[in-house]
């Protein structure tokens, strides 16, 4: 009898104890969750593309202090799309990316629900894995150059709700690029190969159009700017396409870089997939502009396959 009384006391004791710590428990958090409401809502309106946008801060320190090459550096440029590349494999909703120089724009499927469309999730997730990336393949692309001290990239979003809009905001950023490269092409050849100063390299410049600037690059330095690299004139497109990986004729979904006009109707017809019901297209391995050799930013994603499956 002794024994079922103390074993009844026993369990009446631990249930009041159980039930004394949950509503403790509870009254912490009904005390403190308050500060939750002073979290804002900030869910992307429903179909619109979203665009987010990278840009390097105090990049013109930045490359002097890496000794980038002028006017551009071949090797830090595939860094950049390199960074690009690794955002979109992590975010399968992008579309596209657009990148020049030191920033990347990134396009999201309108009806993507990613972080439930959250614009500061989406933002701080898309500028810190590019950033990250940036950091860790350096060695990659940089060779023996030492990075002296973190690169910083700022982040926006923007949204567009046509069609139209989107397209007329990726031919302004290429536009940008054809202005400010031919600028510099025009610039860092006064500078590097005529012997002016900068001040004088830029009030030589001051007030000139494009036909100027082309003449001075023709008739004093014998280059014709529409023979100088697309990416350098056009900036880097990435999009998926499925890819020929092997002999045997396999394809895998990639990111593939293109250098082309963004501004005219034939890009949006060609890659007809990417404002339609979108699906990846196809990647001709022959036909490469002047019979150029596969983009170092796909054979390395190759090798990275072919590697992955010798160890499996």
């Amino acid at each position: 009898m002794n024994l079922s009384i103390k074993l009844f006391n026993s369990l009446n004791l631990q249930l009041k104890t159980k039930r004394f710590l949950n509503i403790g428990i509870s009254m912490a958090c009904s005390r403190y969750e308050y500060v939750k409401d002073y979290e804002r809502d900030d869910s992307i309106l429903p179909n619109v593309w979203i665009v987010i946008r990278v840009d390097g801060k105090g990049f013109h320190k930045f490359s002097k202090v890496h000794d980038f090459e002028k006017p551009n550096d071949e090797k830090a440029l595939n860094l950049m799309n390199n960074a690009a590349q690794t955002v979109m494999e992590e975010f399968r909703d992008i579309i596209l990316s657009y990148g020049q120089s030191d920033e990347y724009s990134f396009v999201f499927r309108k009806e993507t629900n990613v972080f439930n469309r959250r614009s500061s999730k989406l933002l701080s997730y898309v500028t810190s894995l590019f950033t990250s990336s940036y950091v860790m393949n350096w060695p990659n692309w940089m060779g023996d150059m030492k990075l002296q001290y973190p690169p910083c990239f700022d982040g926006r979003v923007v949204l567009y709700p046509s069609d139209q809009n989107l397209r007329d905001y990726l031919s302004w950023r290429q536009a940008d690029v054809h202005i400010n490269n031919l600028y510099n092409t025009a610039f860092w050849n006064l500078v590097l190969k005529a012997g002016l100063t900068n001040q004088q390299a830029e009030a030589e410049l001051r007030g000139t159009f494009s036909a100027d600037k082309n003449e001075l690059l023709f008739s004093r330095f014998g280059i014709n700017y529409n023979d100088l690299p697309a990416m350098f004139r056009k900036g880097t497109i990435l999009l998926r396409k499925k890819v020929v990986v092997n002999k045997d004729n396999a394809k895998r979904q990639l990111i593939v870089p293109i250098h082309e006009d963004l501004i005219r109707e034939k890009f949006w017809k060609t890659h007809s997939e990417l404002l339609g019901k979108y699906k990846p297209g196809e990647y001709d391995n022959d036909e490469r502009p002047n019979g150029d050799k596969l983009p170092e930013l796909i054979s390395r994603q190759i090798a990275n396959i072919k590697l992955d499956d010798k160890e499996s």
